[in-house]
């Protein structure tokens, strides 16, 4: 008996498979977004914990001015400092042919004896720096292969005023710049930073640092003890222009991967309940129908003798080979997915390894799923079927109770077309159905705005920072602090219009029980070239007394305009000083502190000085610029927010184009799922009714427009609750990914509600064509004999 059942399951799979296949695209989709996901989240984890481990991954740094190397032993000395290593570093200037203004590089020094050190390098070309052997460097990888550096190469850069030539002698990465980034960005730069190795005894002498170090790597024994370490290293380190320890938390390229983790881990749980949820929806639909336009052949069964659990199994056997149908494309999907996502994040994250891990419980974790799915959308279909007594079955269903419908309830029957009151008719006696569509079409529209609008946001965030913020043509950075006469030197150069000097000092804020080391930056009063810019892109001006400062590092420090903060200075004489907050801005890109320049130097109590420059240039001259500020020894670094600004627009483009066709396709397969398998049922539900209107006379065009007029009713009510639950959900993602690094701002634009609605409104035309030609193929004839 149960080999009868099952080829009857085989001929109903066959005949309603097309929507057997628009569930099983949704759970695919479902299950391909959890091995995809997942999948790449485990492999990004493993991959990251092995990398650290064997690197020897710092857990703190600390940077300072200069100590000599016996200090180094009393770090060691500290409770719960497992390991230390010391360093020399810098910013230099690398002169790339080819390219108008130097490369902003940062030179690390790397010890003759790598079993000890923190930090090693990991070798992708060529060889180690070996001593004695004259200035020999070894580049990052991809800043190497993005401006075709070998092994066997000569590489001009600019070093603390001395310009010098180094030999590189091969390629590495490391776990401190797994995502190198250059300052005052958000994504790599690999044509125009780079990360030099040089040996110790070559670096420190450039440097000044011969037998001292300015830069300390930490490990410590638990994650408990970090907090004291940090604390007792400050105070090591205090007497030598310490700066501040800091935790692997707070380490630039530790941070970005960790960041990128943890929104990959949050939304490979969000997403693929979306389509599962959608796909035990679809189930619910197509297997009511069919239980209830199948009344007799249940009560046929039934009178046969097959059981309860016989005919329920039936369909739950429907459901779940829908469901397993997709979970195989998924499976498959996924994997391939997966290793496609694991090379793009190859390509922004340097690992030494890094494959795609599909675990078996991975896999099977994604049956379950599945299965679940197929249980939720079967169970009430399933109980509907066990429960029907034969005798009441081989009884055609009672009729729907028919009162007047809302047209006419409200007299203006005579104004409202035939069909459409049949339309609006129908969908008022089936208000669960409708409304559960119109959710499952809103979730489409919703998915489509939530993954645009992080390109709006993105976009309003780069017009407020490189427009309207950043007005400089190139940036300058001092390898000194350099009297405010240098003004005069940069503004002599040709090509130059105009020249404003910056102050920058690092500090620790402390307001009560909380403390946050940052950097305050001094603007000259009435810059044009630097302007703090809050959300709507209004300027706030910087008082001659007073910190203006974020709202994120406000709230992190409890403070309001007006209240009073204070201020440790971790440079010069280390001074301790109050300032009252004289306002807060809503920016999107760090924790920034803003002074008037002169206000900021009578607080340190030095002598007015500057550490950066901002330049405004004639119209093509950024290559004559260029050539004259590499050759002045006190620059020690050179920057342009046009080139900055450019190299994140390509990597946008990029990643635009993968992002779009996935939300394109995630959000296509939801809406012609649930509009397609809409209509589907209405036409074997009401394939004698609109069959009697043809014979009636209706055209087919007409008829047309009852059946798929209730799927477009439903899909343009849905688009504005798509648009509303599309705009929560972008609320929610924004708020859950703003850290201290960037904020992307909350704004949706008017063409990403219109994008999102067009596009639905395609997926809808394309369903209701489908559907449209099997209509017009219907045979009037079968359909409308009495079913015996």
């Amino acid at each position: 008996m149960m080999r009868m059942l099952n080829r009857r399951l085989v001929r109903e799979l066959w005949r309603t498979r097309g929507p057997v296949l628009s569930i099983a695209a949704v759970v695919a989709v479902g299950i391909m977004t959890v091995l995809t996901l997942r999948g790449t989240y485990q492999s990004l984890v493993t991959a990251q914990a092995e990398y650290y481990s064997q690197t020897r991954f710092p857990d703190a740094w600390a940077v300072l001015e200069s100590a000599p190397e016996a200090v180094l032993a009393r770090i060691s000395a500290v409770d719960g400092v497992t390991s230390v290593s010391s360093r020399v570093g810098s910013t230099a200037n690398l002169f790339v042919p080819g390219l108008s203004m130097p490369a902003l590089g940062r030179v690390y020094s790397v010890p003759a004896d790598r079993r000890r050190s923190l930090s090693d390098l990991h070798l992708t070309s060529g060889r180690y720096v070996q001593p004695n052997r004259g200035r020999e460097v070894i580049l990052s990888d991809k800043f190497a292969a993005a401006t075709d550096y070998q092994p066997g190469d000569t590489l001009a850069m600019s070093l603390n005023g001395i310009r010098f030539e180094a030999l590189v002698v091969g390629t590495a990465i490391s776990p401190e710049h797994t995502y190198a980034v250059p300052p005052g960005s958000l994504y790599p730069d690999d044509e125009r930073y780079g990360i030099v190795w040089m040996d110790r005894d070559a670096l420190g002498p450039l440097l000044q640092l011969d037998g001292a170090f300015n830069e300390v790597l930490i490990q410590v024994e638990t994650e408990a003890a970090l907090p004291g370490v940090l604390a007792a290293v400050d105070r090591i380190l205090e007497p030598f222009g310490g700066q501040g320890a800091y935790p692997r938390a707070e380490q630039a390229s530790h941070f970005i991967l960790q960041a990128e983790l943890d929104s990959n881990r949050a939304t490979s749980g969000v997403i693929p309940a979306v389509f599962l949820g959608i796909a035990a929806f679809l189930l619910h639909m197509v297997l009511s129908r069919m239980i209830a336009t199948e009344r007799t052949e249940i009560a046929v069964l039934k009178a046969f003798g097959y059981s309860d659990w016989e005919v329920g199994g039936y369909y739950f056997r429907f459901a779940l080979a829908a469901v397993f149908l997709g979970a195989l494309v998924g499976i498959g999907a996924g994997v391939a997915l997966g290793q496609s996502m694991v090379e793009l994040y190859g390509q922004f994250f340097g690992f030494p390894e890094l494959v795609f891990i599909a675990n078996p419980g991975l896999v099977l974790v994604a049956l379950v799923i599945s299965v679940l799915a197929a249980t939720a959308g079967a169970l009430s279909g399933v109980r509907r079927a066990v429960k029907l007594p034969p005798a009441e079955a081989m009884r055609p269903e009672p009729p729907a109770s028919f009162k007047p419908g809302p047209v006419e309830r409200l007299g203006i029957g005579k104004l409202v077309p035939p069909a459409a009151r049949m339309i609006l008719r129908n969908v008022e006696r089936t208000p669960v159905r409708s409304g559960l569509s119109a959710l499952g079409v809103a979730y489409a529209v919703a998915i489509l705005v939530v993954g645009m609008f992080m390109f709006d946001g993105v976009d309003l965030l780069m017009r407020l920072q490189f427009d309207l913020s950043q007005r400089e043509d190139i940036s300058v950075t001092f390898n000194r602090p350099v009297g405010l006469d240098v003004t005069h030197a940069l503004g002599g150069l040709d090509g130059v219009q105009h020249v404003e000097t910056v102050s920058t000092a690092p500090v620790r804020f402390v307001h009560g029980p909380v403390q946050e080391e940052n950097a305050i930056l001094g603007l000259p009063a009435g810059s044009a070239l630097r302007h703090v810019v809050g959300r709507s892109g209004r300027r706030h001006p910087i008082p001659v007394s007073g910190v203006v400062m974020s709202r994120m590092l406000a709230d992190q420090l409890r403070l309001e305009p007006g209240t009073s903060v204070t201020m440790e200075f971790l440079d010069g004489e280390r001074r301790r000083v109050s300032a009252p907050v004289a306002g807060v801005v809503e920016d999107f890109l760090g924790l920034s502190a803003y002074m008037d320049r002169e206000a900021l130097n009578r607080l340190r109590a030095g002598p007015p000085s500057a550490n950066m420059a901002l330049l405004r240039i004639d119209d093509g001259a950024g290559e004559k610029v260029g050539r004259q500020l590499r050759d002045l020894p006190v620059v020690a670094s050179v920057a342009s927010p046009a080139q900055m600004l450019a190299s994140f627009q390509k990597q946008m483009d990029e990643s635009l184009l993968i992002s779009v066709f996935f939300i394109l396709g995630f959000s296509c397969v939801i809406a012609v799922a649930v509009i397609y398998n809409g209509a589907r049922i209405a036409l074997s539900e009401r394939g004698r009714e609109l069959a009697s209107l043809r014979v009636l006379g209706f055209t087919e065009r007409e008829v047309s427009t009852i059946l798929l007029g209730e799927q477009g009713l439903i899909t343009l009510t849905a688009i504005p609750i798509g648009w509303a639950m599309g705009y929560a959900l972008a609320f929610l993602t924004a708020t859950a990914i703003q850290n201290e690094s960037y904020r992307v701002p909350m704004v949706v634009d008017a063409g990403t509600f219109l994008w999102a609605a067009g596009i639905t409104i395609a997926a809808g035309v394309l369903s209701g064509l489908i559907v449209r030609r099997r209509l017009h193929r219907m045979d009037l004839i079968k359909v409308l004999k009495t079913r015996e």
